[in-house]
């Protein structure tokens, strides 16, 4: 008897070659040490752009992908479950009709959320596809749409004072502060936000969440508990909660459903009492690839070329908040194939790399990004990466290890790439020595990503300083048409989600390092580079705006306009 062979949905996407065989490694790897399905692992690797992926799960399974229209007709049966249950199963019952509930659902493969749904509202479940970012959406609609009780409705405790420490523990411990602590968490991860800042002022307390780099004010607690909720923190991140004269910095590390998630925490005294900055790091295993970041083809080549070079000097340059370390974190994925001994010294390590030893500073007991690399070079390693160059003296171990065999890799506060070189010639590093071990400089900022499903292409009046970086005709169709933010319950209402790079690279060829001399000029330098084809900053953003990915208006707040 024939019996006909089903392949497996890693299967089915290497039979198309969606993705690769590599690729399906790292998905096998994620599953072993989460425990999530191929689905998720899929997802949070970001192996498909996400529309490749719904139409990939819709063909294998045969189910359809829920359609605008249909998120239209909700009903109220979300009301009957957990918003926790949804948010951990990515799931959402959109409506009801006579066959049974259409539940929209990210990954059709979660049996449990089936059977749970089935259980819970006593009716047939009739799965659906939809993204992750429309079942969020859907899921913080209900929550507005419906009285949600106060979790601090059955705060009975008083306020404790400002000495009694024990109080203090009692009411961090008590159940209101701690769900509150945990759903600020909880919201802010869904929010996609980078930190919470709580603050403290005259009879208030102000909760804020930065997303995609701008803040937004989320419901603040009742200013009576907000000594708790900073002894909450405090006890997690592992800080004297009877400390409140000085700043504290601590760490905690969480689980949000399926992801791991390490938290920075770090305290500081006002005037009203402590406010307290919370980084979230995500600490689950992603794809870190310099396109997906928003780098061009040619900046990409030239970026990977100078990875592959044996020895030297590459940097990245910009402002506090511009993406550094994503992107040398990147760089470090792409170098960790197994055949090079990695090593770095960050402050703070936020992304874990499998395969590379990493060291945190700790000024404290001595451990300085100087002496960290001292010590490296002890330790035989092909690839060095230092946080960031703070002082000469870091500088100039970093730059005689890239002369001597090592590449090295690190970060410089400067506005644009040509200025890392003035700025490493004031900090005292020789000319010939700069000139001789740098291979590439990269400068960065991040902009918003436009929102794909709010997004308009209008007709108007140019934007002449868009219009005359990119060379274009002002009366040209081109010129005319721009890409406007809209905003909808995707996107928060801000009309923009996620962030990219606009970038400019200099590679340091013959030319510009004949530029490096004690008197380096890098307007000099930048008009060298440009002739040799770099693209600036500004008209690498402005290219982006053309294509629809962000708008004028934020690449001038990020990088000026020379």
């Amino acid at each position: 008897m024939n019996i006909a062979y089903t392949p497996t949905l890693e299967e089915y996407l290497l039979d198309r070659s969606l993705v690769t065989r590599p690729l399906l490694d790292k998905v096998e790897r994620l599953k072993k040490e989460t425990g999530c399905s191929t689905c998720s692992a899929l997802r949070r690797l970001s192996a498909l752009p996400p529309e490749a992926l719904l139409k990939a799960l819709s063909d294998f399974h045969g189910i359809p992908v829920l359609q605008e229209a249909d998120w239209q007709q909700q009903s109220p049966l979300s009301g009957s479950i957990a918003p926790a249950f949804l948010r951990e199963c990515q799931v959402f019952p959109v409506s009801e009709t006579a066959e049974g509930v259409v539940l929209a659902m990210q990954d059709p493969e979660d049996a449990y959320a089936i059977q749970a749904i089935a259980l819970a509202l006593g009716r047939t479940v009739i799965p659906r596809l939809a993204s992750a970012e429309d079942i969020q959406s859907a899921i913080e609609r209900s929550l507005r749409d419906r009285d949600v009780p106060s979790v601090w409705s059955d705060a009975s405790a008083p306020e404790a004072s400002s000495d009694d420490i024990d109080d203090l523990r009692d009411m961090a411990l008590g159940a209101p502060v701690v769900r509150f602590v945990n759903q600020l968490i909880q919201d802010a991860v869904h929010s996609r936000a980078t930190d919470i800042h709580i603050e403290p002022f005259e009879g208030r307390i102000a909760v804020r969440l930065r997303v995609d780099g701008m803040l937004r004010d989320v419901p603040p607690p009742p200013a009576s508990n907000g000594k708790a909720i900073a002894s909450r923190i405090k006890i997690l991140s592992g800080l004297n909660i009877a400390e409140r004269r000085v700043p504290q910095d601590g760490r905690a590390r969480v689980r949000i459903n399926q992801t791991k998630l390490d938290l920075r925490v770090a305290t500081m005294p006002t005037v009203h009492g402590e406010a307290i900055a919370i980084r979230l790091l995500d600490n689950v295993r992603r794809s870190l690839d310099l396109e997906k970041l928003g780098f061009n083809a040619r900046d990409k080549a030239i970026i990977g070329n100078h990875l592959a070079a044996p020895y030297g000097l590459i940097l990245v340059t910009g402002p506090t908040g511009s993406g550094k370390t994503t992107t040398l974190a990147t760089a470090l994925a792409l170098l960790n194939g197994g055949q090079r001994k990695i090593v770095t010294v960050e402050d703070p390590i936020e992304y874990e790399i499998d395969g590379v030893n990493q060291s945190q500073v700790k000024p404290a007991v001595g451990l300085t990004f100087a002496s960290a690399l001292r010590s490296f070079l002890r330790h035989d390693p092909d690839v060095m990466m230092v946080g960031e160059m703070r002082d000469g003296e870091t500088a100039s171990i970093a730059i005689h290890a890239a002369l001597t065999g090592h590449l090295v890799l690190s970060t410089l506060h400067t506005n644009t790439a040509a200025g890392a070189v003035p700025r490493l010639l004031d900090m005292g590093i020789d000319a010939f020595l700069l000139a001789s071990s740098l291979r590439c400089v990269i400068g960065q900022r991040l902009v918003r990503v436009l929102c794909n499903h709010c997004k308009r292409q209008v007709e108007g009046e140019p934007d002449l300083a868009l219009v005359r970086r990119m060379g274009l005709d002002p009366a040209s169709r081109e010129a005319r048409l721009q890409w406007q933010r809209t905003g909808c319950d995707r996107c928060f209402g801000t009309g923009y989600t996620d962030r990219i790079v606009i970038s400019e690279v200099l590679d340091i060829d013959d030319t510009i390092r004949s530029l490096i001399r004690p008197d380096a000029n890098p307007a000099e330098i930048e008009a060298a580079a440009c002739r040799k084809g770099m693209t600036p900053m500004i008209v690498d953003g402005y290219d982006k705006c053309l294509k629809g990915l962000t708008t004028p208006e934020e690449v001038r707040r990020v990088a000026l306009d020379a």
